[in-house]
């Protein structure tokens, strides 16, 4: 487990990407144990992404079994998780046959803990679904523009962090973005999650 320290200075060094801010990269621990010491990021962003699930969960879980809407919250954290990490793991496994193998761990890392940063920046919309349904207007237009923010912000960081040039920070974006929607589509229906159409 990392140490508060070290923690604080991971988000910051991201934050500073997330700004554009080149120099958020030597804040990073870029070494193997570092890569590896990023994926604390998911334990960092938990709270926050909790309370979604929760909020979830008890509109489209069974109202009168606690059991059953505590199912729909591990089945919803597994898909959440599963769309955080098996878009970097493709990503891993192409990065050398497009270029940017030497710039994987960079990035990796960097958009781990700007994953952290972004479930806290969804924390509002979350916090609406305890009292609102997450169909609703005002919970979905919370969400729309926070989760706009936080891509626009995840793209200044993948353009940061790989240091290739815009076109290639918004291919890797893209994909990453696609990869990560069709993984949490997928597993909510290898699950059997069951979201409500939009009014």
């Amino acid at each position: 487990m990392l140490s508060a320290d070290e923690t604080h200075a991971s988000l910051l060094g991201a934050w500073r990407l997330m700004l554009g801010k080149n120099d958020g990269l030597r804040m990073l621990d870029l070494s193997a144990d570092g890569f590896w010491d990023s994926f604390f990021a998911i334990v960092v962003a938990a709270p926050a992404l909790i309370v979604g699930w929760v909020g979830i969960a008890n509109q489209i879980g069974d109202p009168e079994a606690f059991a059953g809407r505590f199912g729909m919250v591990i089945s919803l954290a597994a898909a959440e998780i599963g769309a955080w990490v098996v878009p970097l793991a493709g990503l891993a496994l192409i990065a050398p046959r497009i270029g940017i193998g030497g710039r994987f761990v960079p990035f990796a890392v960097a958009y781990n803990w700007a994953m952290a940063i972004a479930a806290w920046i969804s924390l509002p919309a979350a916090l609406l679904t305890l009292f609102l349904p997450f169909t609703d207007q005002m919970v979905v237009l919370v969400a729309l523009v926070l989760f706009l923010l936080s891509e626009v912000l995840i793209w200044r960081l993948t353009n940061a962090s790989i240091g290739r040039g815009a076109a290639i920070a918004t291919a890797v974006f893209t994909g990453m973005l696609i990869g990560s929607q069709a993984v949490s589509f997928g597993l909510q229906v290898l699950l059997g999650i069951s979201m409500p159409d939009m009014p």
